[in-house]
């Protein structure tokens, strides 16, 4: 199974993926669970034949590549469709309220995570330094699969118009959040000094670095397009500065900056993409970017499938690599510490989201149910989870191995209840069409 033949496991899950989506209709729960489901038990059947009967250890190590090159595209196209919402038109009416939602309910989930898990790290006798860090990445909202529930059941009204741009300004909030809190946790596992640098300069240059890349990029896919006209070329020429975007930022990764490395972020990149093409046109060219962005929904499908089929794996194997390891100790007071994260995490997204809309004096309707839409998280936790498992520092006293337990058992609860509690408040809000409650897939 080591050199086993990855395409042909596409095509088996993509296949597999399509199947889920006829059992899930008939529960009546969004394609999401069902893509997710899918990964989870096929990389568990393939990591129990790969040790008992192949001998072999190779597949987990190949399905993370291959989930890590998904992911980034995908998430690339997940942004620049967040990117299309921010329309000047709304930005300037709604912005200032956007933000103050955004980061109200970003900040709630960080306060309430970091305060219950600083305490429960004190008892448990685990390093406070992990709750700091679940603290931060409590801030990160899936954009996948909200988008993906959106798309699917066609949803459109106040709350989804409110929901897409707080979705896509938490990972701005989120990064900056990220950021600071690592330096400050590294204090607690390993008595490292928190500089200037780490904990200002370097999240402003990523955050800075990142819209900046995206808006060259966004002005130059404006500027190159002209140059076609069929929808087949335009479709290219978005789809290659999309991947260059995403592709830019992991190559400015390997800068280092007094000795910190830099993680520039694909999905704001993007996301700056997708906002500059939309807001360049001139009104005579509205059809044709309308098109385009129809264009890129109907061929994106069948990646973000797998992106989401194998987030699914990528939580199995995640998972059986840990509990190989010996960090097995950690079980316990890790699930202790798994429950307290999901259940303030719920609670800061949501009286987060309940009081920033209070203050710019939201609808009540959106008021009541924003904060439950805000509960899918996946790939950006996955993400941070996994870069802290890497540093030195969280390594040295399995505080990584901790963190990225927590973090992947929580996406697992979370995707497979937050795009469901999504779709329920969609319809309660009364922004999904009466012919598309019971959709054909």
């Amino acid at each position: 199974m080591g050199s086993m033949n990855f395409i042909l496991y596409l095509g088996v899950l993509l296949l597999l993926g399509l199947a889920s989506t006829r059992v899930v209709k008939l529960l009546k729960l969004p394609n999401v669970t069902g893509y997710l489901v899918v990964g989870l038990l096929s990389a568990i059947i393939c990591i129990v034949f790969d040790k008992f009967v192949f001998k072999d250890t190779e597949l987990a190590e190949g399905l993370n590549k291959l989930n890590s090159i998904v992911s980034n595209v995908a998430l690339g196209f997940i942004a620049l469709s967040i990117g299309e919402e921010f329309k000047l038109s709304k930005i300037k009416a709604n912005g200032p309220r956007m933000a103050v939602i955004t980061i109200v309910q970003a900040l709630m989930a960080t306060l309430l995570v970091d305060i219950g898990l600083i305490l429960a790290c004190k008892f448990l006798g685990l390093n406070i330094g992990i709750a700091i860090c679940l603290g931060a990445i409590a801030t990160a909202t899936a954009p996948a699969a909200t988008l993906m529930v959106i798309h699917q059941y066609k949803a459109r009204g106040p709350l989804v118009d409110t929901l897409l741009p707080v979705v896509a300004g938490d990972d701005a909030v989120g990064l900056v959040v990220f950021s600071i809190s690592i330096s400050i946790a590294k204090i607690f596992v390993s008595g490292a000094k928190v500089s200037i640098v780490s904990l200002l300069v370097i999240p402003l240059i990523e955050i800075v670095g990142s819209l900046a890349v995206g808006f060259v990029y966004g002005f130059l896919m404006h500027f190159l397009i002209k140059f076609f006209k069929s929808r087949n070329n335009h479709a290219i020429v978005i789809i290659a500065f999309t991947l260059l975007g995403a592709g830019t930022c992991i190559a400015l990764n390997r800068i280092t900056i007094a000795g910190e490395s830099m993680e520039f972020s694909n999905l704001l990149c993007c996301m700056m993409i997708g906002a500059v093409y939309v807001n360049v046109a001139k009104t005579e060219e509205r059809p044709i970017i309308d098109r385009d962005v129809e264009l890129i929904d109907r061929w994106t499908p069948f990646l973000f499938m797998l992106f989401f089929v194998l987030s699914g794996t990528h939580l199995a194997t995640s998972a059986y690599e840990i509990v190989s390891t010996n960090s097995v100790k950690f079980l316990l007071p890790v699930l202790v510490i798994f429950l307290l994260y999901l259940v303030l995490r719920s609670l800061g997204k949501y009286l987060g989201s309940f009081v920033g809309c209070k203050m710019v004096k939201e609808s009540p309707t959106v008021t009541k149910y924003l904060g439950i839409t805000l509960l899918p998280q996946a790939g950006v936790a996955i993400g941070m989870a996994n870069q802290i498992s890497t540093m030195a520092d969280f390594q040295a006293n399995n505080a990584g191995n901790v963190i990225v337990t927590v973090v992947l058992c929580a996406t697992l609860v979370y995707e497979l209840v937050g795009p469901l509690l999504t779709k329920i408040v969609l319809d309660k809000a009364g922004e999904i069409p009466e012919v598309e409650a019971v959709p054909v897939a």
